[in-house]
């Protein structure tokens, strides 16, 4: 029988060997796979656990943020949110009357609104010495058509008012760069010096005191 009829009626212990290591190496893909599911599955839980109060937690902070810096600003401007908004509303209100008012007052472009919002803009920077800012506005209005003249007329007049500006109170110099823009010709009034007026004495002449009477010399007692 030999070597080969024990192979038949015993199997080949090599091929068994084989076949259990396949099972084997199965088993263990199996059970990796199944414990990285197991893995993957724990840190899904474990982030949505934890996404939820996260969540909150920024949008406590954020609202914490919001709120503190909105107090800040309320300090710092000293108005409630509705006075800023008013005012707001006001200086709107303002600025499109002002363009009203040199659209009517100003014959050509110097009086549309682009030209007279950067031409005072200038006037500002050229008062405040900010003439590379100047220039660069300056550009822009050359391309609107806006007459460059105007532009030097309404600094000569800013020039003659330069004892009215305030540098604590930047609406004197926006009110008088919209006064000169409108009209360059404006002279300030000359102030009056107001001169004392002497108290008026009684009467125009006051009259000599009356002369008095030269006494009269004794009589002379008789003998």
């Amino acid at each position: 029988m030999g070597f080969q009829g024990y192979l038949r009626r015993n199997g080949d212990p090599f091929e068994r060997h084989q076949a259990s290591a396949a099972v084997l190496a199965a088993g263990r893909q199996q059970f990796g796979e199944f414990m990285g599911r197991r893995v993957l599955q724990l840190q899904d839980a474990v982030l949505r656990l934890l996404a939820v109060p996260g969540l909150a937690l920024l949008i406590g902070i954020g609202s914490a943020i919001a709120q503190s810096g909105d107090l800040r600003a309320q300090e710092q401007s000293g108005k409630p949110p509705a006075a800023n908004s008013a005012d707001a509303a006001k200086d709107n209100q303002r600025k499109t009357d002002q363009f009203v008012e040199a659209s009517q007052a100003i014959n050509g472009p110097a009086g549309n609104p682009e030209c007279v919002w950067l031409g005072r803009r200038m006037v500002r920077l050229m008062w405040n010495d900010d003439l590379d800012t100047a220039f660069r506005h300056l550009d822009l209005y050359d391309r609107f058509g806006c007459p460059g003249g105007h532009i030097q007329a309404t600094f000569r007049c800013l020039t003659r008012f330069g004892a009215e500006i305030d540098s604590k109170v930047p609406e004197s110099l926006d009110r008088r760069v919209h006064a000169c823009w409108i009209n360059p010709n404006a002279q300030p009034q000359a102030a009056a010096v107001a001169q004392p007026v002497p108290p008026s004495t009684a009467g125009a002449a006051t009259a000599a005191p009356a002369s008095t009477a030269s006494p009269t010399p004794a009589a002379a007692p008789a003998k």
